[in-house]
């Protein structure tokens, strides 16, 4: 057998060692682009919005190759976004521990903690992130707002000094501090530092707050000043530009308030939203003879704010509410109904103009159009129970059961709705004097909500006009008056079922007690006070509130009135005898 050299063989040793280990090499490299790939895929997978497809792949990465911090990361991400709180808290602490100095694994976590609530362990993370990252401003502002909802409102203050020594002060940092100094109560140094800051840099939203200030102290020159000096920064500021317009109305300089104002209604370069949100507050808040007098001014504002922005749903609107409010109701119905016509498809419009129509009684008008609107807008069913008011109105009793049905059959579970709806068919069947269905709606109501007192109360006033189940009525009524004692209402079914039920003396302190909360100007109250004064001996009393319940019946509430007064009178006078 030949033999082969010794060099040969080591030779030959060596070449396979260098071939496997190229070998090796080779398939750990392929694997390690393999991975990489998949979790490119998987990312991309997260990017795209497919968070449960991204997590199924680096489940599997991880479980491969568990020292992936990407991996784990990005796990943890989707399962953050998926809502599974426990599950991306573990993973994204351990993307922290394979690298704690990723600002991204670190601030991640912190949200984790954000949102189950726990906020000592979001503040730990981000004054860690803040030690190695002292750059990141945002960081700052989150952890100020994590302080505030803490009302940590000192570590707060700490937090903003930093902020100063780091990158300056600047209008965020500086009303920040303003607010918190507010919320401390410590108003004078909050408008100190204003006014420091103030006499360092120009800022118009800082002068504007400064002139608020002096407004309320009454300074009006030094506010108005102030100001002035906002706009020469900032011509369109609008804080200022409102400020400057009050401090000319609150001194009568109307002249140059209107002036103003029309230069604010004027500017293109002012959203519609800030103007309606002022003339709005103007026309809700100001006194009725203020409107009346500047009247004329305050059309020519609405006007030029209608051509800045026509066609604007908001200043429309406005427009309907400005109108309405100065006692113009038909020309407020033309701009609210123009939103309709403009905006066909807005249920907001729809609805203020419904509301237009209630609040001026046009019954008809409203029953056609809530029925119209919610043909359209299906989810509003306000819309067909502002429809049932109006054909109350209208005495279209049959139109107003048959809209009551139609809210229980579309909308069984909503228990509000389904309540109202009862109420209302067990009133409307009792005034049309089917006793029975009104009863029965009733029964309903209560199964609803047992304790819903405007239905005990009806339920058991109609049954003492039967005249029967009076221990029921009574029961009924009891819980009324015991929940709302000074309503003269309650307090007068009550007194009247302890009258039918022979207690007069019982009934008089509840009648009494409806007198001081209202009852005189109800007729029906008067006159069952009158009868319970009248059995109790007390004529000349029981007479003085028939007087007035006769003063007070002015449309035929209660039939033949003066008729049974007249049989009472002749009574007293033979008990008299």
């Amino acid at each position: 057998m030949k033999r082969i050299s010794l060099s040969y063989y080591i030779l030959s040793v060596s070449l396979l060692s260098v071939f496997s280990l190229q070998q090796s090499y080779a398939q750990s490299y392929r694997q390690e682009r393999a991975l990489e790939n998949r979790i490119v895929d998987a990312v991309s997978d997260f990017n795209d919005g497919r968070y449960g497809e991204a997590a199924e792949k680096l489940e599997s990465i991880a479980a491969a190759d568990p020292d992936n911090d990407a991996a784990h990361y990005y796990l943890g991400m989707a399962d953050f976004l998926q809502n599974d709180y426990a599950a991306a808290e573990e993973e994204l602490q351990a993307a922290v521990r394979l690298d704690s100095t990723n600002f991204w694994y670190r601030y991640r976590l912190a949200a984790v903690y954000a949102a189950t609530d726990r906020k000592e362990l979001t503040v730990d993370i981000y004054n860690g992130l803040l030690r190695d990252f002292p750059k990141k401003s945002d960081i700052y502002y989150s952890l100020i707002d994590l302080y505030l909802s803490m009302g940590r409102l000192e570590d707060a203050l700490s937090t903003l000094d930093q902020i100063d020594t780091v990158f300056g002060k600047n209008d965020i940092s500086i009303m920040t501090r303003f607010d918190i100094l507010r919320r401390l109560g410590r108003q004078e140094e909050a408008y100190q530092v204003l006014e420091a800051y103030n006499r360092e840099y120009s800022s118009p939203q800082v002068l504007s707050l400064l002139g608020d200030y002096r407004m309320s102290m009454y300074d009006d020159s030094t506010a108005l000043a102030f100001y002035q000096e906002a706009l020469d920064i900032a011509p369109d500021f609008v804080p200022a530009m409102l400020g400057k317009s009050e401090v000319y109305r609150m001194t009568r300089r109307y002249d140059d308030y209107f002036r103003t104002l029309d230069n604010f209604v004027s500017d293109k370069d002012i959203p519609s939203q800030g103007k309606c949100d002022y003339l709005k507050a103007l026309v809700q808040h100001s006194d009725p003879n203020f409107l009346s007098r500047f009247q004329p001014s305050l059309d020519s504002v609405m006007t030029v704010c209608m051509a800045v922005h026509p066609a604007d749903s908001a200043v429309t609107a406005l427009a309907g509410i400005y109108y309405y409010g100065t006692g113009r109701p038909e020309k407020s119905r033309e701009y609210f109904l123009e939103n309709v016509r403009n905006w066909p498809e807005s249920v907001w419009a729809a609805a203020n103009y419904a509301e237009v129509l209630m609040y001026t009684g046009d019954w008809k008008e409203l029953s056609s159009f809530t029925k119209e609107a919610y043909g359209k807008f299906p989810d509003e069913l306000a819309f067909l129970e502002m429809s049932t008011l109006a054909d109350y109105n209208l005495k279209a009793y049959d139109d107003v059961l048959a809209t009551c049905s139609r809210i229980i059959a579309v909308a069984p579970d909503d228990s509000a709705r389904t309540l109202t709806a009862y109420t209302t068919m067990g009133d409307i069947y009792h005034h049309v004097g089917e006793k029975t269905r009104s009863y029965k709606a009733y029964e309903q109501a209560l199964k609803i909500n047992p304790g819903y007192l405007p239905v005990l109360n009806n339920y058991a006033y109609f049954l003492s006009l039967d005249g029967k189940k009076l221990k029921k009525a009574y029961s009924m009524s009891k819980v009324t008056v015991e929940k709302e004692p000074d309503n003269a209402t309650y307090l007068d079914t009550f007194g009247w079922i302890l009258y039918l039920q022979g207690k007069s003396a019982e009934a008089k302190p509840y009648f009494k007690h409806a007198m001081l909360y209202g009852g005189k100007e109800s007729a029906v109250t008067l006159d069952h006070y009158a009868e319970v004064l009248f059995d109790l001996g007390e004529y000349s009393l029981a007479f003085v509130y028939w007087t007035q319940a006769q003063a007070k019946d002015t449309e035929g509430e209660i039939p033949g009135l003066e008729q049974k007064i007249r049989q009472r009178k002749a009574e007293m006078n033979k008990r008299l005898k």
